[in-house]
């Protein structure tokens, strides 16, 4: 690192980085990266290292970081090594700063002046041929672990919402069918809400984006009108609008519902990606982040209605994340998954009563312990629906670590009362 580079993070700043552990033989380590995608690149480190990067906060200094170190370790940091790990996350633009704004600046114009938003893991994530997308999300519905053969004793009834995962697909992909077998069956609209979680984190509550979506399986289109009447009562929700380029929430929800909807009639959406906590209606500090959600909330509400046709709320959704790479001191064992899974479907007994602030209450209470990243959207979805019924369809768990990190996830429906 240059001396004029050092010296332009004298409190050095970490962006919202996502990480997991590592384990090479005896030794562990921690993977770090940016969950936004403005930066590609990834930084192994090891504990002790890792350990230092709660400190870069913008509140301590490089000395006060170095005392840290030797208040922990009890031995000195070499300063060049600091310097080094300050150099290798600025230059990995894992550090705010003037590097990331230029960067996020340079990417937001790009992804405005694109004609569409790609498809940002069709091939990774999916299959990227059509033929190949279909087989693969035929074979969601046909699994063993995915919805019943039989008919849905809502079919032919108008259908209020979906809570579906958006976890990978090669492993959640029964539990997705189970919630889109629902609407395949119902009397289904040909407007959508599409909520997503935004895992970056956002300052405003809610990014909304105005560009239809591309898929392997065509063109998804947003809903002019709406997001025209958003802009007009809540423009402050398109200010984060570069977090939809790669954000996977959304994107893994649009292959599904071109299946299910087929090519009877064309469909619009209105794509929201959500981050806000269960605090913000109980914390006077995040006045402000309320006021934008209620802002907000309303905004789309009364977008809705003046569409004057009605729509199905779609929540691509996550529950806990629990194990060390969210965060605990130890891996999860059977007993403590169970005891998750028996609290993650008492929590879920609020949303089937379509009671968004019991909700909210609820993982309030338990300080958000289990870390439910879908809370924003589930809310969301709750507050659009109003009053109805749902039903918890399917219930499941992802590993996604050699340390046995979970994810659960669930598929929800929801109908008129």
């Amino acid at each position: 690192m240059t001396e004029s580079a050092q010296s332009s993070k004298p409190f050095p700043l970490l962006r919202n980085l996502q990480f997991s552990p590592l384990k090479e033989g005896e030794e562990q380590y921690v993977l770090l990266w940016d969950p936004s995608g403005l930066s590609t690149e990834k930084l192994i480190v090891p504990l002790n290292y890792f350990y230092l990067l709660q400190f870069f906060d913008g509140e301590h200094s490089l000395e006060q970081v170095a005392a840290e170190y030797l208040r922990k370790f009890g031995e000195f940091l070499v300063p060049d090594r600091l310097h080094r790990l300050v150099s290798d996350l600025d230059d990995k633009l894992f550090l705010e700063g003037e590097r990331a704004d230029a960067a996020r600046q340079a990417a937001l114009a790009a992804y405005r002046n694109a004609p569409v938003r790609q498809a940002s893991f069709s091939g990774k994530s999916y299959e990227v041929d059509p033929a190949k997308l279909m087989a693969q999300i035929k074979g969601c519905f046909s699994s063993k672990e995915g919805p019943e053969r039989k008919d849905s004793e809502h079919k032919g009834q108008p259908i209020r919402g979906l809570v579906a995962p958006h976890y990978e697909l090669k492993d959640a992909g029964p539990i997705y069918a189970w919630a889109y077998k629902e609407l395949q069956e119902a009397q289904a609209p040909d407007l959508f809400v599409v909520l997503g979680i935004c895992h970056a984190g956002l300052q405003n509550g809610y990014a909304v984006t105005g560009k239809d979506f591309e898929t392997p399986l065509g063109l998804v289109k947003t809903d002019r009108a709406i997001i025209g009447r958003l802009q007009a009562a809540a423009g402050f929700c398109f200010d984060e609008e570069l977090a939809h380029k790669n954000e996977h929430s959304i994107e893994f929800q649009l292959p599904f519902l071109q299946f299910v909807s087929g090519q009877a009639k064309p469909i619009t959406i209105v794509p929201i990606l959500c981050s806000f906590p269960p605090t913000t209606f109980l914390d006077p500090q995040l006045h402000d982040l309320r006021e934008r959600v209620e802002t907000f909330l309303k905004a789309l509400q009364d977008a809705l209605v003046s569409a004057g046709r009605p729509a199905c709320i779609i929540a691509g959704a996550e529950l806990a994340h629990i194990g060390m790479r969210y965060g605990d001191l130890s891996p999860p064992t059977d007993f403590s998954f169970h005891r998750c899974m028996q609290q993650d479907l008492t929590m879920l007994k609020h949303a089937e009563e379509v009671d968004a602030d019991a909700f909210a209450r609820f993982i309030a209470k338990e300080g958000d312990s289990r870390r439910i990243s879908g809370f924003a959207a589930i809310y969301t979805l709750l507050k659009l629906i109003g009053e109805g019924k749902g039903q918890v369809l399917r219930y499941d768990r992802g590993i996604t670590d050699q340390f046995n990190s979970t994810v659960t996830y669930a598929s929800m429906a929801f109908w008129p009362s």
